[in-house]
């Protein structure tokens, strides 16, 4: 029978699916609308739909890392922290790093039409709606990446997913001693959060707005001084905050004595190696994703000088 758009929109305000989902449902079974919301159900369409405007800031990161040669990261957000340590959860972020770590797929977009590895019938947007209508809450697949290298790429999970990390590096060998000691590079970019590698990624542009902050800074604080002594001062300071969100010279927190680069330099020596730390990943879960916070708690919260 032909599907009208009246009847799209009474299966939508009944299951609250989208109507392209509406629609396929109501065409797989005739009009017929106890069937068409019965096909919503199995495909978790009717559960996840309703569930799509909530927020999902939680999760957990996870990486794979397969012949140290081909590593991903993903995150996948939920609306609790409860959902985020639910082993059903857990296994269902693990098959999507696996997948990741297996695709082809340049963006999210492609990544989500892909077949699932798990189940081909579907897609990762398929499997992620079935797992929405399982669990019960908003997921989201935000984001992956993918390293494929010729030296080594190592992983590692921090806070029990909270921070995921990997770094790459070119290195002539790959050992026990070399992958611990990429390790350990891939734990400082965790606590420490760096943003470039090292100053030759450093833009031009940053420089310049961070010496005309500088400056603004320094003529304040010491308006006496001639402008040769406030210069050398930028130039002291500059160089204080690139040692800060440069990783190679970032002071190495496991040993104060040394730089990352230099303790890269020392395990590379010790081991006859050539080791250059080419770029790092690093996803914190949850960041950037603004929260939604109940306004009577907000109200209590400042009353309460929190």
């Amino acid at each position: 029978m032909a599907i009208t758009a009246g009847m799209v929109k009474e299966l939508r305000e009944m299951t609250g699916a989208g109507m392209m989902d509406c629609k396929k449902a109501l065409t797989a079974t005739d009009g017929n609308m106890d069937a068409a919301i019965e096909f919503l159900r199995k495909n978790g369409q009717a559960k996840a739909e309703k569930k799509a405007g909530r927020i999902a800031a939680e999760g957990i990161v996870r990486a794979v890392v397969k012949d140290d040669k081909v590593a991903a990261v993903v995150e996948v957000n939920s609306e609790t922290d409860f959902v985020a340590k639910n082993e059903t959860f857990q296994e269902f972020v693990e098959a999507v790093a696996n997948q990741a770590a297996d695709t082809d797929a340049a963006d999210m977009d492609a990544f989500m039409a892909e077949a699932w590895q798990a189940d081909p019938s579907k897609t990762v947007k398929e499997a992620l709606v079935e797992k929405i209508s399982v669990i019960g809450e908003n997921l989201n697949i935000r984001r992956f990446e993918k390293i494929v290298t010729d030296g080594c790429v190592v992983a590692y999970i921090h806070g029990g997913g909270r921070i995921g990390v990997l770094v790459e590096a070119d290195t002539d060998v790959v050992n026990d001693a070399i992958k611990t000691c990429l390790k350990n590079v891939a734990m400082q970019v965790a606590a420490m959060s760096p943003k470039y590698v090292s100053r030759s990624e450093v833009s031009q542009e940053y420089m310049d707005h961070e010496k005309e902050i500088l400056l603004a800074q320094a003529t304040k604080e010491n308006p006496e001084k001639p402008a040769n002594i406030i210069e050398k001062m930028i130039i002291g300071r500059l160089n204080k905050e690139l040692k800060e969100i440069c990783l190679l010279d970032q002071v190495y927190v496991q040993d104060s004595d040394l730089t990352v680069a230099k303790y890269v330099e020392k395990v590379a020596k010790e081991n006859g190696a050539s080791v250059t730390v080419k770029r790092f990943v690093r996803f914190e879960t949850g960041e950037g994703i603004e929260k939604k916070v109940d306004d009577f708690a907000a109200e209590v919260a400042a009353q309460a000088g929190l």
